[in-house]
């Protein structure tokens, strides 16, 4: 049953205006940052024949649309690689659909409905979108707390600006020291922002590049906030040379046929390139210090459940 007096009561709550007005400084001040940095915003794209497999690429999400399907956007990941023949820096706030378990409606941060800042840069390293994303943040950081000091008081949050470069620790490591299921416990223990590098082939995704000289090993990376909140951002470097592709797709035991508009655009010619996505609604969290991610915006869609 849908609770509109309680739909109500939260749109209507001062902890989700001061949260919106945190999100609205978050996404404007990441706009002046990369506009500064010579990028160009292109727009989003909602629905498209290709999009990101993410672990489970049997969910799909599809709509019918003049006798075409279409896949609701789960990340523009491909998108982003393609646009490179037109612009050389581009970011878009990207709109993903990502029908998620259940279960996961607890865990506080998780949304089946979220925005990403999404950012792709031509002919460029790991090393130098790990630089591009810790000079954001810390962009970000410092215009929130010059300028949205009531709405920081209001939340009880003492904002710390973290210095670059930022810690690394690889998956392997990671894994070693806390076990499976590091992500929470890594984060907890954290005082700064911290990078996780190199993960392994099997837990990413086919778009992800592998060490030329390491097997299995991809050229990639999380950015994991610290005091619980979790990961903030993921990328890394793109495989851009079709067979690799094509070998990389058929290991995850995807059908080529799934991607042949992707791949012909790889045997037409892609860039090398690297670049990530971070999430603005978990950014937003962890500037306000929220429990959970259905306080930081309007219309909040969680697992399992039925949103406006």
């Amino acid at each position: 049953m849908f609770d509109v007096d309680r739909y109500l009561s939260v749109l209507r709550s001062e902890k989700l205006k001061r949260a919106v007005n945190i999100q609205n400084e978050i996404i404007q001040s990441s706009r002046d940052f990369l506009r500064q940095q010579g990028f160009v915003e292109i727009l989003p794209v909602i629905i498209s024949p290709i999009t990101d497999p993410l672990t489970d690429y049997r969910i799909r999400g599809e709509i019918e649309c003049y006798g075409f399907t279409y896949q609701i956007t789960k990340s523009m990941i491909f998108h982003k690689q393609i646009s490179l023949h037109s612009l050389a820096r581009i970011f878009s706030f990207s709109p993903n659909i990502r029908i998620e378990p259940s279960e996961r409606q607890e865990s506080g941060k998780h949304l089946v409905e979220f925005v990403q800042l999404d950012l792709e840069v031509r002919d460029a390293s790991r090393e130098d979108v790990v630089k591009l994303g810790e000079e954001l943040l810390i962009f970000v950081l410092e215009h929130i707390k010059a300028d949205c000091r009531e709405d920081l008081e209001f939340f009880k949050r003492d904002l710390k600006i973290p210095k670059a470069p930022f810690p690394s620790l690889s998956h392997e490591e990671a894994l070693q020291a806390f076990g499976k299921d590091y992500e929470a416990p890594l984060s907890r223990r954290l005082e700064e922002p911290l990078w996780l590098l190199d993960f392994p082939m099997d837990e990413r995704e086919f778009y992800d590049r592998e060490y030329p000289d390491r097997a299995g090993i991809l050229k990639d990376m999380d950015l994991i906030y610290p005091e619980g909140y979790g990961e903030a951002l993921s990328g890394g470097e793109r495989e851009f040379e079709p067979e690799k592709i094509k070998k990389r797709i058929e290991l995850k035991g995807i059908d080529l046929r799934s991607y042949d508009i992707y791949l012909k655009f790889a045997e037409k010619g892609l860039f090398p390139s690297a670049g990530f996505g971070i999430g603005v609604e978990r950014l937003t969290r962890y500037i306000c210090g929220l429990e959970r991610i259905e306080e930081t915006r309007l219309f909040a869609k969680l697992p399992g459940i039925l949103g406006l």
